[in-house]
């Protein structure tokens, strides 16, 4: 199976982004949403970000319009939303596809490593987050209604 490492993935800009580049960190990657009613989420994510990205914590989070059409938008209005409602300072990409046959690798990858509930692949939901330690295992997948504040633990642990 290929390492988390060995991808690339296009930044919110449309810039491609080797994920080598977070060897060392731990990660949490999360498929966001703008329209979802767990869009708050993005100030629980950034306040865990503020709090431990100087520890070691990268947060990816990656827009995606495939659960109930909530990430209409181009990549700028996604941009210019998370910040204006949200101060949203992590990094953010371009809009991927999580299930189907044009889900990005980078997804086939993280539901192959840790399924979910009943072994099932599928991304459920927009804000589906996944752990990633320091050397690039998938440690955890959280469900969407798992709200950030609540990882800090399991975050802390891997730093």
């Amino acid at each position: 199976m290929a390492s988390m490492y060995d991808f690339s993935v296009k930044d919110i800009h449309g810039k491609t982004v080797k994920l080598d580049a977070y060897k060392g960190t731990a990660l949490l990657i999360v498929n966001t949403a703008s329209k979802c009613g767990f869009t708050p989420q993005y100030k629980g994510l950034e306040a865990l970000y503020q709090k431990l990205h100087g520890k070691g914590l990268e947060i990816l989070g990656f827009p995606c319009n495939q659960f109930g059409a909530q990430e209409p938008g181009s990549e700028a209005e996604i941009e210019s939303f998370c910040e204006v409602n949200y101060g949203v300072t992590f990094p953010l990409f371009a809009k991927v596809d999580v299930n189907g046959a044009d889900a990005a690798p980078l997804y086939r990858h993280l539901k192959a490593a840790k399924p979910g509930l009943l072994g099932s692949e599928a991304i459920k939901w927009n804000f589906t987050k996944f752990l990633v330690d320091r050397k690039g295992n998938v440690i955890e997948r959280y469900a969407p209604n798992v709200e950030p504040e609540s990882l800090a633990g399991d975050i802390e642990k891997l730093l």
